[in-house]
């Protein structure tokens, strides 16, 4: 099972417990309230908690946004809803003990609910006020059975429990922030990459232009037809130039890369057998390399991103897989795509979080995606663990 599902797995179990410790409360209220008669106005009041309990339910059971607004709104309504309930029942029953029977289980466990979501996904400015004004009504509640010194620290306890609701929401959010600032830095140093990639290519090209341009103009009265095959390198050169720069300029976001990159061409597919003779040599499961197809003349940026998931793909199974007994790298290139993949036959039990919390393979994905192609990572159907990526080639070539 993959982690999403894992977590949506997880999600939907903890919904379930939380409607059925609803509904069980609801009923020990009920039962309770009958137990002690049921007057007109302890009928009345049976209803109003259950009503609050209910309304607690579609602020606290669904998945909301992170910075929802009406989400602590409405927690602020409810809250204050349930303190003047809770007041007007002490002003009415004027000192008078369980009147209608419990103050409501139910309504507690509800607004501890709505108090873990507030502080989950709530707006920052709104949540704090709400999960405040939530405790005080959650802490209120078993003034409404009276005001006994017992009542009291029952209220206390409730007014714990909402501050425990509270931290844990607090730090899941804390936490999820981090993960989102890391994936961010992984995504802006990507980002980088791009840059620096594009500035290598179009320097070493426009250095061979540069060239060609000078030879030519050196051997044009000498010999014409050198002075037009340079002059057809120049313009394949130029075109390819043009082209890699309009589909790389379009996934940057930070205009300051540095411009003074080392001049060197890139690490491509062809070079793929320099870096697996490299891992074989630190690394006691033997890495082979299969090419279906022709290599040459792929689009840079097609080349190096590939190049970069076999590196990945390298990297994962050295750290993660060291029972691993032989690792195939396959790199087949068709006229619609170049496909890539990384299998090896490690029986360490993965996921996708346990590979570097997945920021590789995050950064991988930023990348693939600019380029219009996928990526995949996952247990393989006889074992181990497979990286598979595919990069379409019309559209690079075309766009």
């Amino acid at each position: 099972m993959s982690t999403p599902d894992l977590r949506r797995w997880w999600v939907r179990l903890a919904q379930a417990a939380g409607l059925m410790a609803i509904g069980l409360l609801a009923l020990f209220d009920l039962r309770f309230s009958t137990s002690v008669g049921m007057s007109p106005a302890a009928l009345l009041l049976v209803l109003v908690r259950m009503g609050l309990a209910v309304a607690t339910v579609p602020l606290w059971l669904p998945v909301h946004r992170l910075g929802s607004r009406w989400l602590p709104a409405a927690a602020l309504v409810l809250a204050t809803t349930s303190l003047a309930v809770t007041a007007a029942i002490r002003v009415a029953t004027n000192g008078s003990y369980l009147l209608g029977g419990s103050w409501g289980l139910a309504e507690s466990a509800g607004l501890l609910g709505v108090v873990f979501v507030v502080t989950r996904w709530g707006a920052p400015r709104l949540a704090p006020w709400a999960a405040v004004a939530l405790g005080l009504a959650v802490a209120a509640l078993p003034l409404r059975t009276g005001t006994d010194s017992l009542l009291v620290i029952f209220g206390l306890l409730q007014a714990l429990a909402a501050a425990g609701a509270a931290g844990v929401g607090l730090y899941l959010r804390i936490i999820a922030a981090g993960r989102e600032r890391a994936i961010a830095l992984v995504r802006a140093e990507q980002r980088t990459e791009f840059a620096r990639d594009l500035h290598d290519f179009i320097a070493h090209h426009v250095t061979g232009i540069v060239v060609q341009a000078q030879g030519a103009r050196f051997v044009a009265e000498q010999d014409p037809q050198r002075v037009i095959a340079a002059l057809e390198q120049i313009e394949r050169a130029g075109a390819e130039t043009m082209a890699s720069m309009r589909r790389m300029v379009g996934v940057l976001r930070n205009p300051d890369a540095p411009p003074d990159a080392p001049l060197a061409p890139l690490a491509g597919v062809t070079d793929l057998a320099p870096l697996l003779t490299g891992f074989n040599g630190a690394a006691s499961a033997p890495a082979r390399l299969h090419v279906d197809g022709d290599l040459e003349g792929l689009p840079v940026e097609v080349s190096t991103s590939a190049y970069r998931v076999v590196m990945e793909g390298l990297t994962n199974t050295r750290q993660h897989a060291p029972d691993a007994r032989s690792v195939n790298v396959a790199v087949r290139r068709t006229p619609d795509w170049l496909l890539v993949r990384v299998a090896d036959d490690g029986a360490s039990p993965r996921t996708a979080p346990a590979r570097g919390h997945g920021f590789g393979l995050i950064g991988l994905n930023e990348r693939v995606r600019a380029l219009g192609g996928t990526i995949t990572a996952g247990p393989g159907v006889a074992g181990g663990w497979v990286l598979d990526a595919a990069f379409p080639l019309r559209t690079a070539v075309g766009r």
